[in-house]
């Protein structure tokens, strides 16, 4: 399915992506039982636009989902719709809050939860960006007119803080976008913002974020959307 870092490219499922995914006895309802259980937080990256389907940088551009993007969005309903949160964010534009309401969470938009700013990116795609800028990607340098790795780091840190208040008293949701999902992963482990390349983040695919022996832990990473693993 075309995405990839982002709402941009498509992206193959490998060791960068998701160890829980190899194993098929862990399925999609795994996030949900664990968060219950350890007031986790859980990521969620917005369905499928017709940019993140055709592989365009996609950042301040304000697309709905497709028809396939609502789909994703509400298989996800009896995976988080059961989680009883206390808290969820969504970033304001509306490919993230239709995902969230499709997915029976009530949240609340939260600027810090926007995608990374592409400036003159916005809109393209890597191939054409290559066309000036060889092997360019968001990781190995920022975008000209658009947000810098630092700026991106600092809201997501933000985010974090916001969740480590609320997630004593339970399960708390992130609904955002792919580059900036995979920066939520690497701050919480207190990696850089560039090691965000480690953690593919494909459409409407839940992800659990937890703690092992008080230690920040990835403990499930772009799980199959409901609908795609039928």
């Amino acid at each position: 399915m075309p995405n990839d870092a982002g709402d941009d490219q498509a992206v193959q499922r490998g060791p960068e992506a998701s160890r829980s995914a190899q194993d098929p006895s862990q399925s999609a309802q795994d996030p949900s039982r664990s968060a219950q259980d350890r007031g986790a937080l859980v990521l969620v990256r917005h369905g499928q636009t017709e940019w993140s389907r055709d592989g365009r940088h996609t950042s301040r551009t304000d697309l709905p989902l497709t028809g396939h993007g609502e789909e994703q969005a509400a298989a996800l309903a009896p995976v988080l719709g059961a989680l009883g949160p206390v808290l969820v964010l969504t970033s304001p534009l509306q490919r993230t809050r239709r995902t969230a309401e499709l997915a029976g969470l009530p949240a609340k938009p939260d600027p810090d939860l926007t995608e990374w700013q592409y400036g003159d990116y916005e809109g393209l795609t890597t191939p054409q960006i290559h066309q000036d800028r060889p092997g360019w990607t968001i990781w190995t340098g920022d975008p000209p007119g658009g947000e810098t790795a630092g700026q991106v780091g600092a809201r997501a840190d933000r985010v974090l803080a916001k969740a480590a208040t609320a997630l004593p008293s339970g399960p708390v949701v992130l609904v955002t976008h792919g580059h900036f999902g995979r920066v939520i992963a690497a701050r919480y482990l207190g990696l850089p913002v560039d090691h965000g390349r480690l953690f593919a983040l494909e459409p409407a695919a839940p992800c659990l974020l937890g703690l092992e022996h008080e230690h920040p832990v990835i403990q499930h990473w772009n799980l199959p959307n409901p609908l795609d693993e039928q």
